[in-house]
């Protein structure tokens, strides 16, 4: 499996994969195609905010993950949350998440990674667990403000 930086030529198969996250329980929100049209345009152009990456496996996108970054003054260092990891069912459970955060170490030194979890989605906490991340003892919450016309969760 080869990751590479997400481009404007992985939008079909990237947008393919989020339709399908984005409807399955391991997400808690449905998206929209402005939104995932969005996200894409963010990972692939220059934006200082968000990252993408694709995973790939003998010539076929098999996977992806989008990165917002930060800066945490709860731990003051940099900080990486982990917005979107997905990969094709038929590839899960081959160690490429493993893989994945492993690159995100060597590309992200001195760093925290923060990401979200459906509890219910067990084959992802058993990756985040066995990759070193611990749960948080407390709620996050939200507000989402935009001003044009969608605002929705």
């Amino acid at each position: 499996m080869k990751i590479e930086k997400m481009t404007e030529a992985h939008r079909a198969a990237v947008l393919a994969m989020m339709r399908v996250f984005y409807t399955s329980d391991a997400v808690s929100t449905n998206g929209s195609e402005e939104i995932f049209a969005r996200d894409i345009d963010a990972c692939t152009q220059e934006n200082p905010y968000a990252e993408g990456f694709v995973f790939i496996e003998e010539g076929k996108t098999v996977g992806y993950a989008m990165l917002a970054k930060s800066f945490s003054t709860e731990f003051g260092l940099p900080c990486v949350w982990i917005e979107d990891l997905y990969f094709l069912e038929a590839y899960r459970g081959r160690g490429y998440g493993s893989a994945f955060f492993a690159h995100l170490e060597k590309s992200f030194p001195d760093c925290i990674f923060r990401l979200e979890v459906e509890e219910e989605n067990e084959g992802a906490v058993h990756t985040y667990i066995k990759n070193g991340f611990d749960t948080l003892p407390y709620m996050e919450m939200k507000k989402i403000y935009m001003t044009h016309k969608e605002k929705k969760e």
